[in-house]
């Protein structure tokens, strides 16, 4: 499968935040959106008004990770103001009415996993969902190391999902730039979400086409 990327607009300059997006859509095959309760995770980022204000201004896929303690509170809210997936954490639990009322509301279903977690816990959903988004950073604040935990729940994952002819995108979030690029696509990611290595630097195009190139390099050796 094709390396696609998600940039996270949780390192984008929210006064500028339009035009940010566009800077970055040429190289944006789907946005990240970080949705923080502050108390799932220790902060407080964005909720359903951003989305929407968002979703009037681009056509792009909008991947909305909810790193909250009850988001079946809010699964409706972020389908009408235009999320395309929402991704809910295993660790929360009450999985399966979750993942039944975001195919209610015509959501794409996510799950996301923390890097303390097992993927054996996702295991039992994986037929399910329509994405695994894997943790390779604690949920909570952007800017941190990869930790190479990740790599072998995406290769487990991957394994799986070819085993059993899923049509699963394996998302990784978390310390996502050239140098880690490679290692997530070859374990088996297809869809790389990247913060700070994309936002973060003078060019973002350039720099979000570059994680691209190395991921795909490495799946190409």
């Amino acid at each position: 499968m094709a390396i696609r990327l998600a940039p996270s607009i949780l390192s984008a300059d929210f006064a500028q935040l339009g035009v940010e997006i566009d800077r970055i859509r040429p190289e944006a095959d789907w946005l990240h959106v970080d949705v923080m309760d502050g108390h799932f995770v220790p902060n407080l980022t964005i909720g359903p008004p951003v989305v929407r204000s968002i979703r009037r201004h681009t056509d792009a896929y909008l991947d909305c990770h909810l790193m909250m303690t009850d988001p079946g509170d809010y699964l409706k809210a972020f389908a009408e103001a235009g999320a395309d997936s929402c991704s809910v954490h295993v660790e929360v639990g009450n999985t399966a009415d979750l993942i039944a009322e975001m195919r209610s509301l015509g959501l794409h279903a996510g799950l996301a996993v923390n890097p303390e977690t097992s993927i054996e816990e996702c295991e039992p959903w994986l037929d399910r969902i329509d994405l695994l988004l894997v943790m390779s950073v604690h949920p909570g604040f952007g800017g941190q190391e990869f930790m190479p935990v990740a790599l072998s729940k995406i290769a487990r994952a991957a394994s799986l999902a070819q085993r059993d002819d899923l049509a699963l995108t394996i998302e990784v979030d978390g310390g996502i730039d050239v140098r880690t690029a490679g290692r997530v696509a070859e374990a088996g990611a297809t869809m790389l979400v990247a913060g700070s290595a994309v936002f973060g630097q003078d060019d973002p195009v350039e720099a979000a086409r570059a994680i691209r190139r190395a991921a795909e390099q490495a799946v190409a050796a």
